[in-house]
């Protein structure tokens, strides 16, 4: 007579998911490991129920975008590409005319860096409210002050 063990592996489901709303102050933070720790949270990795497959993560509000840190001289020489798909159609925008004009496309590149690159991804990336300023729209869903190391 043989003894086996049979465990279910737990899956969650979606609306068994509880999210929760966290602001972070991107003031004086460096840019790659904040963004990896929003990312992190985006994708529920740290809740115990995390499910590779379901959106089981929170929201994200980053405030003070324009104050982002680079480390090193990213913010001399860091570029983002793109193609308009016509001929001759790249360009390049430089990271310090990009803070300058849309702070909040700087974390948002690279927090979309960080998620997964199918529909889970583009779910997962309009949990994250990015604002230039100090200022959000979303008091009313008394939002808990995340720090970031």
């Amino acid at each position: 007579m043989s003894k086996t063990l049979s465990f279910k592996t737990y899956s969650a489901k979606p609306a068994e998911v509880e999210r929760k709303w966290y602001v972070i102050d991107a003031e004086d933070q460096v840019l790659g490991r904040m963004a990896a720790e929003i990312a992190r949270i985006l994708r529920g990795k740290h809740k115990p129920q995390f499910t590779p497959h379901i959106d089981t993560g929170d929201f994200i509000v980053v405030t003070n975008a324009e104050k982002v840190a680079l480390s090193g001289k990213k913010i001399e020489y860091k570029t983002y590409f793109h193609h308009s798909n016509y001929p001759g159609g790249g360009k390049f925008d430089h990271v310090k005319d990009l803070l300058k004009k849309k702070p909040e496309k700087v974390i948002e590149h690279a927090v979309w860096g960080m998620l997964p690159h199918n529909n889970l991804g583009r779910q997962l990336f309009k949990k994250l409210k990015v604002y230039a300023g100090s200022e959000h729209p979303h008091a009313s869903q008394c939002p808990v002050e995340l720090k970031v190391n």
